[in-house]
């Protein structure tokens, strides 16, 4: 029996064969929350892009954040998408605002009870799974209600 959220079999993340994401699965690796920061007008960013959402720019950093902010929106799966998931399910999938880093919004997992009830506005913190026998390894970014 797996300790991990989802079942084994899904598919690897990666960075894609550009390896833009790259600095993001390595934070995560550290236990670490990195996102975009452009280095012309400031602006925050999420998911990884060349150039920046607001100013076109192409001098974007990856930059550490807290884990924390609240629920926007959220979905309970109770359809398998992949094989891997033909047994698993409901689970739940939240959309996270950062309100600290120009309200940046990530997907992830919310743990717990696949029934309890979602706030829209609750208050979570990022959660980090280790897949340390994967190959390669990763390690995933979940949500949790505090």
């Amino acid at each position: 029996m797996s300790n991990f959220y989802l079942p084994e079999g899904l598919p690897t993340p990666s960075s894609g064969p550009d390896g833009l994401a790259s600095p993001y699965w390595e934070g995560t690796r550290q236990n670490k929350l990195r996102i975009q920061k452009c280095q012309g007008c400031g602006a925050w960013q999420w998911g990884p892009e060349w150039i920046c959402h607001r100013c076109h720019s192409f001098d974007l950093a990856w930059e550490e954040i807290q884990g924390k902010g609240r629920i926007y929106s959220y979905e309970r799966p109770h359809h398998p998408v992949h094989a891997a998931l033909n047994s698993h399910g409901p689970y739940i999938a939240v959309l996270v605002e950062l309100p600290a880093y120009g309200n940046v919004r990530m997907v992830g997992n919310l743990l717990g009870d696949p029934l309890q009830a979602v706030p829209i506005g609750g208050a979570v913190e990022a959660v980090f799974e280790p897949h340390d026998t994967a190959n390669p390894p990763y390690t995933l970014v979940h949500w949790r209600l505090v």
